[in-house]
């Protein structure tokens, strides 16, 4: 079947490309910016790419239009298409109805931590030997791609996938994850997010809620326990069995043996498992491993035998990826959109790097940063670093001096990427730690930074 993807270069959107490719569709696509590193990778799959959404793009007609959740009416390849009946369907209901059935579906969801856990999920099953099948929205470190069908479908073969809540189409508003039927769910957290879409959490907790409806009463439940917000989801109606995990209360704990998260102990019930050594920093973090490993083990993983693989787990790029030392300055890239996601990764980094100055430069990117939706949270998020450089882009419908004023002397806005980095190369000296987030390409800041360290490396009496 010949199927064109409209926003194919999208995370999500371009594993369902490979995906539909690896099943022997004959797959193209547009997207209004074709661009590496997905361009890349998507043309050595023989994917023919188009720049832009227009209606030519679909002429000759495709057999099946995939329509990518960025896709609004008033787009001249989405008025196209609806004026010529072309069939359509969008990129969540393609994957539940051509690559899940016959499998059994691990999705993740909830608003922080999907990425990682899902990433660690699939890794703790292909070191267990199951070959699993993915959809993962970032590229998982220890696969290099960010999807893959894995071993032949059957009812013994998993398949991991990322379980957002966001919407699934402009016609379809229904969360991505009521169309994967899972059998086996973990619920991470859930916090106000999408502010774009949802108008509190009381909407987000309804989307939950569809999801749990999905699960057969034969599968598995894995719920935060420390989350108050899950519990009143289970409390609307529950038919599946359910296990819990948490550092202070469920079913699966965890106790800490180094503060940063880097060695853990499992345990499950009144049975100590074993004990985990990796490279990952921060409480959420060991969270993410609990959920994981349950997870594991109820698709029938032996978990004391998983324990050492995590040790070998690598991150899904933009997940705090250091991307090295230069001077004795270290730079991460990382992904972390929302307040908690911030605090709790310079929480995991404070207890890592002690006292060593930590510097922030921040994106208000996502749908809820650019509405403002969080910014009297940010202040208290970024509380742990020494010095923070907020980007406050042209169009941002709020004053981000609002949230550098609250920081007391240790925030400054810049207006430009350029002026970040340019500030930033005066304020770094050797033994701080620079991290960068953003959960869009930030113009390449941080490798554009590492190559200015590269080009003039700070003296001990740069400013601070």
């Amino acid at each position: 079947m010949r199927l064109h993807i409209l926003g194919i270069c999208g995370t999500f959107m371009g594993g369902v490309a490979a995906l539909a490719r690896e099943l022997g569709h004959a797959v193209e696509g547009s997207d209004a910016h074709v661009y590496p590193p997905m361009s890349d990778q998507l043309r050595a799959l023989g994917i023919d790419l188009r720049q832009g959404y227009r209606a030519e793009h679909l002429q000759p007609a495709p057999e099946q239009v995939i329509v990518g959740n960025a896709m609004k009416r008033g787009m001249e390849a989405v008025e196209y298409m609806l004026d010529a009946h072309l069939p359509y369907v969008s990129g969540p209901q393609w994957l539940g109805e051509n690559v899940l059935p016959g499998r059994t579906v691990l999705a993740v969801a909830g608003t922080h931590g999907k990425t990682t856990t899902s990433s660690l999920l699939a890794h703790l099953l292909q070191d267990a030997g199951k070959s699993p099948g993915f959809l993962i929205g970032g590229v998982p470190g220890n696969f290099g791609v960010s999807a893959r069908l894995g071993g032949e479908p059957a009812a013994s073969s998993p398949f991991v996938i990322e379980a957002d809540e966001y919407d699934t189409a402009f016609f379809d508003k229904r969360s991505k994850f009521v169309h994967y039927r899972p059998d086996i769910a973990v619920l991470n957290n859930l916090e106000f997010d999408h502010a774009d879409i949802f108008a509190d959490v009381a909407a987000i907790q309804r989307q939950f809620h569809h999801l749990v409806r999905t699960i057969p009463g034969n599968g598995r439940l894995i719920v935060n326990a420390e989350d108050a917000r899950l519990a009143q989801v289970l409390d609307m109606g529950c038919w599946t069995p359910v296990e819990t995990f948490g550092i202070d209360a469920g079913h699966w704990r965890a106790r800490l043996l180094e503060d940063d998260g880097s060695r853990f102990q499992v345990r499950c019930g009144d049975t100590e498992l074993g004990e985990v050594h990796w490279s990952l920093l921060g409480r959420h973090n060991v969270m993410n491993a609990l959920a994981a490993l349950a997870a594991a083990s109820a698709y029938g993983c032996d978990v004391p035998a998983l324990l050492g693989a995590c040790a070998g787990f690598a991150n899904a790029k933009r997940r705090m990826e250091g991307l090295g030392a230069v001077a004795g300055v270290h730079v991460y890239d990382d992904f972390a959109h929302h307040p908690t996601a911030i605090a709790t990764t310079l929480a995991g980094l404070r207890a890592k790097v002690g006292s060593a100055r930590i510097v922030v430069a921040l994106e208000p990117r996502s749908n809820s940063m650019r509405q403002g939706a969080h910014a009297d949270a940010l202040a208290p998020a970024l509380q742990l670093a020494d010095q923070v450089l907020l980007l406050q882009r042209a169009g941002l419908p709020w004053d981000a001096s609002r949230v550098t004023a609250a920081l007391q002397g240790r925030g400054h806005v810049a207006p430009s990427v350029d002026a970040m980095l340019e500030s930033l190369k005066f304020a770094v000296r050797p033994g701080d730690h620079v991290v960068f987030m953003s959960n869009g390409g930030f113009e390449d800041a941080p490798r554009r930074f590492v190559a200015a360290l590269h080009e003039q490396p700070p003296g001990d009496d740069a400013s601070p």
